[in-house]
């Protein structure tokens, strides 16, 4: 019962380190004065932001991003995952992953000089484009994770059974595997979609002039100084991708 007691302090109290920032930023994204001194509840802030053009184009901006990177990379991650299923390679695997464990101002820095050289041949800017592949690269990997996860339950006899009764194995992945995946996938494709939309060191280097993303708009307004929109918009985001998280969570349990 004591280590009971000791384990459930340090808990609450690992969760306030957490999580105690957070509350404070809601909070005080409610507060009438500009400066960290309660004076009122309002809703000053969040009026300012839903007024302000920069974050409207920067939100956009960001959906767009972020729903074309789902879109692709769960779609180049599922199969991936399935041909890795299919056809098991530890070198290939491990290298899958190298993603995952670089430094986001690496994968960043080598991003733009990959898309300076090609590009120079090609004369396109950059821009949406290039964010959005930038994207759909680094959450592959996160896609191929969690269906892989999925994939190593799945009974691959039933695929068997099924070409045994004719189906071809095209046909056996989307009527008998697929569908058992879908859990998975949609966990997945909620995972890309927030890792997406918060991204702000890879795509700060991989953005055009006129693709600036949401992250990309909030960072520069805290750089010429405090503005207490960031609060309330900043607090948007966070319960947006807190819920999404919950959702992928379920999902992923299910799965």
């Amino acid at each position: 019962m004591k280590n009971s007691r000791w384990l459930s302090l340090y808990a609450v109290v690992a969760y306030a380190f957490l999580h105690l920032p957070l509350l404070v930023l809601a909070v005080f994204s409610f507060n009438s004065s500009r400066f960290t001194r309660w004076e009122g509840f309002s809703i000053t802030w969040y009026q300012a932001a839903f007024a302000d053009a920069d974050l409207g184009e920067g939100t956009i901006n960001s959906l767009i991003i972020a729903i074309a990177a789902t879109v692709l990379a769960t779609i180049i991650g599922t199969l991936c995952a399935y041909g890795l299923w299919k056809r098991s390679s530890l070198w290939i695997s491990s290298t899958l992953y190298l993603s995952l464990v670089t430094p986001e101002i690496v994968m960043g820095i080598a991003l733009l000089a990959f898309y300076q050289w090609i590009f120079r041949f090609l004369h396109l800017p950059l821009g949406m484009h290039t964010v959005i592949l930038a994207h759909v690269m680094f959450c592959t990997a996160y896609v191929v994770t969690v269906v892989a996860a999925r994939l190593r339950g799945f009974d691959a006899s039933q695929e068997e059974a099924a070409m045994d009764l004719g189906a071809t194995e095209w046909q056996a992945f989307l009527r008998v595997t697929l569908p058992q995946l879908i859990p998975g996938i949609a966990s997945a494709a909620l995972l890309v979609f927030t890792t997406s939309f918060d991204d702000f060191v890879i795509t700060s280097l991989v953005a055009g002039v006129d693709s600036q993303t949401l992250p990309m708009v909030i960072y520069s307004m805290a750089r010429k100084g405090f503005n207490p929109s960031v609060n309330a918009i900043s607090t948007l985001i966070v319960t947006a991708l807190g819920v999404l998280i919950l959702i992928s969570d379920r999902l992923e349990h299910k799965a």
